[in-house]
């Protein structure tokens, strides 16, 4: 069997897949964030025994496993020693203590510098914020750290023994010349950070392979590292082909599509991540908004999950005048633009307003900001979802609606699909990549509810460019 590790920020878990793709087992344990103040941060050792006891769990069989895809959360920062151990707790991608960094390199011209060179717009969870952040506030940490990591990079010198290393897909951001695919030093010293150049993991391209020690995964087990989880989700629903885009409607909601060409003008948002192809990259909106913003709603007005369906079967498109601006995370938003202190807004709301309502304008909001980023990100062929939204046959429905377009839904762990391939391709192994991303279900969009979208999403701009103006006053 082939297993795919999708170590997530809310989930770690392991797929087990025969040699046609089919998903044979999946086991999954979920993992803290601590939340306070704006910082968001994990226990790297909670993670990694979570993801030694999925693989546990999933290996106790006969089976013998052919070898092992590694993929996770990007961004943040996982500072190690040199035997890939904690300094300190993991910083989340979520994390917001740096936005004061990225609201001055935005006033100081240093934020568009850095998209014009790498082609990465820099968040307040992001390595290049947060590593300037600690410097100036735990330098003591940085001092005693061997590797400024990356989660799944973490996990691979645990499991296998092998010294740090990252791929150029995490390497994306912020630092790396997607041209060279190599780390661009005048970047490292526009952020301050030349005197700290030796954290920056050597970059492994291709993929770094390794045989495993023994924890989780049997002694000597093939396993790649990498590619971080939005470019293996991306391999894992067959987007490869320039033009297509997969949206991950996940606790963000990231739009990737493949592109030949790297375009570094226009407004500085997402970043390019470069794939195991040269000359190919993912033209990547990772937005904050996903469902998480649902997430809170539901637990607001004490909605279940299972009624969901029901609530927005049951209500109008239009949510009965009920919008909702969905940017509840507190590092504000990160594409496709970047505003480190926008919030969420809700209008419309009245004594008749009902439960429904609520959660069907907070859905088409995230369906609108989707709609926002895949633009941007320059969709111009098919569409493949993936993520937990999908679990949700209402919500799948409406988002074709909003979306304006067929959606190629493919269910199941796709992340740890993706990183079995890339192990796969790594090693010389062949997989009918074809046949391994074959959707569940295709969802076409009702005409005349996408006609009323259309004009919905120019009333959502509308309310968005506003609220956008109101947070620089």
């Amino acid at each position: 069997m082939y297993v795919g590790i999708d170590v997530g920020t809310s989930m770690v878990k392991a797929a087990a897949f025969d040699a046609m793709g089919r998903q044979l087992a999946v086991e999954s344990r979920p993992v803290g964030l601590k939340l306070h103040g704006g910082l968001v941060e994990q226990d790297m050792e909670e993670v990694y025994g979570e993801v030694v006891a999925v693989l546990e769990a999933l290996t106790s069989a006969a089976e013998p496993v052919e070898l092992a895809g590694l993929t996770g959360q990007g961004d943040g920062v996982w500072l190690v020693d040199g035997e890939g151990r904690p300094v300190r707790p993991a910083a989340s991608w979520m994390d917001g203590r740096a936005h004061e960094l990225v609201d001055r390199w935005l006033a100081d011209g240093t934020f568009e510098t850095v998209f014009r060179r790498t082609g990465g717009a820099m968040f307040p969870g992001s390595p290049g914020p947060l590593l300037a952040w600690l410097d100036r506030h735990e330098p003591k940490a940085l001092d005693t750290a061997k590797a400024a990591l990356y989660c799944k990079d973490m996990v691979f010198q645990r499991l296998t023994g092998a010294g740090s290393t990252t791929d150029v897909s995490d390497a994306s951001m912020p630092f790396l010349d997607p041209r060279t695919r190599t780390y661009d030093d005048r970047v490292v010293e526009l952020l301050g950070l030349a005197h700290r150049r030796g954290l920056l993991a050597p970059v492994s391209d291709p993929v770094a392979t390794a045989g495993t020690r023994g924890e989780g995964l049997p002694p000597g087990t093939r396993i790649a590292n990498g590619p971080y989880d939005l470019p293996a989700c991306a391999l894992g629903t067959g987007v490869t082909s320039p033009g297509d885009g997969l949206l991950i409607v996940g606790t963000c909601l990231a739009s990737l599509v493949a592109t030949t060409e790297l375009d570094l003008t226009g407004e500085p948002a997402g970043l390019y991540i470069s794939t195991d192809r040269p000359g190919h990259w993912l033209r990547a909106m990772p937005a904050m908004v996903g469902t998480a913003a649902l997430d809170w709603v539901l637990s607001t007005t004490g909605v279940r999950h299972d009624e969901v369906d029901g609530l927005l079967a049951g209500t109008p498109p239009g949510a009965n005048g009920v919008r909702v601006l969905p940017y509840f995370a507190p590092s504000g938003e990160r594409a496709p633009f970047v505003e480190p202190r926008l919030r969420a807004e809700l209008t419309g709301l009245s004594l008749e307003s009902s439960r429904g309502d609520l959660i069907r304008a907070t859905c088409e909001g995230i369906g609108y900001a989707a709609r926002h980023c895949l633009a941007a990100a320059g969709l111009t062929g098919s569409l493949a979802v993936c993520g937990g939204g999908t679990r949700s046959s209402a919500w799948m429905r409406l988002l074709a609606d909003v979306l304006g377009r067929p959606l190629r839904v493919v269910e199941g762990e796709v992340g740890a699909r993706g990183a079995v391939l890339a192990a796969a391709e790594r090693y010389g192994v062949p997989l009918d990549t074809e046949v391994w991303t074959q959707p569940t279900a295709v969802v076409e969009p009702d005409p005349d509810r996408a006609a009323f979208y259309t004009r919905g999403y120019e009333e959502h701009l509308d309310r968005l460019a506003g609220a956008r103006a109101r947070t620089r006053k």
